[in-house]
């Protein structure tokens, strides 16, 4: 038997040396593209999956081959057993006995089959690769790479009161008369497309632009139109990236506030939208530049100019018309700084940054909208983390701040005689995430915006583009997410929220999430 067991520790290590190399081979692929053509390398790797596929076989032969061998062994015993003794024979066949020789040929032959099993699943692996090199190659105008990728997201939800918006609630109001009190339903339109263009190197930085859609940004106007999303820019932005330094320009995230909660019940908006996290897709420009500090930590700075966002919805949809924002003839300007190194396998992150901006609401009534934040990422161990957020400003309504309100009027906007005044609102979030296993993990959190009552009692009529009446939303989740394989996901989130008015009443709902994705 030991002549066997070289033979096949020989072929496995032959296997092994061809995954290997089909490895390389592929990694060699993706970081110097113009070394060998993409057709090339794929006939290569073709040819190492029939070299592998042929090694699957002959392990499987060879495994069949002793399972026979230790069934004519076991006859042969019983043989001699009868021959020698009948009273042994007879006891044997009434209860088998496994000697110590049998039991290692067992085992041998359930090791030869986990061996087989192991690469049969390598073969796939490898075969999946080459499946990859076929679809990396997105035939372009410009000749230059491009990456396809995407989740097709389908959530299946259900509610427990009247909410903003059915399929990701944010914010929670009264019962309309004669409603029923919840709703159910299933929706795709969180699905997401990204196009990501890696290009030339220009003045010594490498080049590459990204776009992201989904198809959130509303409804046509036809029978079951709401299962018809539109489709909607997220962000779309392009790279300049040096060794330690990088230009972004584009709409992107609003660089000041990086952390939002985990949940795939909500990726149109970040979850705890409206109640404590800030986050909006603005045009912008920024630099940023990575100090090393020590072995393991680095400082990022990071500042930029940004379009003036006010929260103000669009005046019509065929032509644009500018916001007290842009109203203002200045853009809005942003910096952050943020410390990070790694502990127990995880990065630990801690950043300050701060925001201004000018909002112009005519007849010189101007608003200065600011906001300083604080945000981390904190491992407890291997398994636990808490990240999240706080801030503390005024008129941010286009970062999601004041539950999405800027200003209040004391009457209506469009009269030169009609005062206004900057909502001022402080909120923050947090989450415990807990990582169970590589594919399993499981998320709480809590987040809150208060908006300062002062600030609505100035008017005894107020008016804004948001309910006037609402003082504080609060939202709660949680979630388990599960990856059963890396292009697979399943989800199912709890969310509670409770949305509170300036009479000190508040209204609450209850969101029931349940998900399944696929990622491209």
């Amino acid at each position: 038997m030991s002549t066997r067991h070289s033979y096949v520790i020989l072929r496995s290590a032959v296997v092994a040396a061809v995954l290997m190399r089909s490895g390389v081979c592929v990694g060699q692929e993706t970081a110097q593209p113009g070394e060998a053509s993409l057709g090339e390398s794929v006939k290569e790797l073709q040819a190492q999956v029939r070299e592998l596929r042929a090694a699957i076989a002959e392990m499987r032969a060879e495994s069949q081959q002793y399972r026979q061998e230790t069934s004519e062994l076991r006859k042969e015993l019983a043989a001699v057993r009868g021959t020698s003794d009948p009273a042994v024979n007879a006891s044997a066949k009434q209860e088998p006995d496994y000697g110590i020789q049998e039991q290692e040929n067992r085992w041998s032959s359930a090791n030869r089959a986990d061996r087989a099993a192991s690469l049969e699943e390598q073969y796939q692996l490898l075969a999946g690769k080459i499946d990859e090199q076929y679809q990396t190659k997105v035939e372009s105008a410009s000749k230059y790479r491009v990456r396809l990728s995407g989740i097709v997201l389908m959530n299946l939800f259900g509610n427990q009161g009247t909410v903003d918006n059915m399929d990701f609630p944010a914010v929670v109001y009264d019962h309309a008369p004669g409603s029923s009190g919840g709703t159910f339903g299933a929706t795709v339109r969180q699905s997401q497309i990204g196009l990501e263009v890696f290009g030339p190197e220009v003045v010594g930085a490498r080049t590459r632009a990204d776009l992201q859609f989904d198809f959130a940004g509303g409804f046509p106007r036809l029978p079951n139109g709401v299962s018809a999303g539109l489709v909607r820019l997220r962000t779309g932005t392009v790279h300049l990236d040096w060794g330690r330094t990088s230009v972004v320009a584009g709409q992107d995230g609003i660089f000041f506030s990086p952390q939002n909660p985990t949940s795939f019940a909500t990726l149109a908006q970040p979850a705890l939208s409206y109640a404590g996290n800030l986050w909006a897709w603005v045009p912008q420009i920024r630099v940023e530049h990575r100090f090393a500090i020590g072995e393991d930590s680095t400082l990022l700075v990071q500042g930029g100019v940004l379009d003036g966002q006010s929260g103000e919805p669009p005046v019509g949809t065929g032509y644009r018309q500018p916001q007290a924002g842009e109203r203002s003839r200045v853009p809005a300007f942003a910096t952050r700084a943020a410390w990070s190194r790694t502990i127990f396998g995880q990065p630990l992150r801690l950043g300050v940054g701060g925001y201004y901006g000018r909002q112009d609401y005519g007849f010189s009534r101007n608003v200065d909208a600011w906001s300083g934040m604080a945000d981390w990422e904190i491992p407890l161990g291997r398994l636990f983390s808490l990240s999240g957020e706080a801030y503390r400003g005024r008129a941010l309504g286009g970062l999601g701040g004041g539950i999405w309100r800027s200003v209040l009027f004391s009457g209506d906007p469009n009269a030169p005689d009609s005062q206004v005044r900057g909502l001022n609102t402080a909120g923050g979030w947090a989450q415990m995430k807990y990582r169970a296993t590589s594919r399993l993990e499981f998320n709480g959190g809590f987040g809150e915006d208060t908006s300062y009552t002062a600030d609505i009692r100035a008017f005894p009529l107020p008016v804004a583009f948001g309910d006037p009446t609402l003082t504080k939303n609060q939202g709660s989740l949680a979630n388990v997410i599960f990856r059963p394989r890396s292009d697979l996901l399943l989800s199912a989130e709890y969310r509670h929220m409770k949305t509170y008015t300036i009479d000190n009443g508040f209204y609450t709902a209850d969101h029931v999430n349940l998900a399944i994705g696929v990622l491209f």
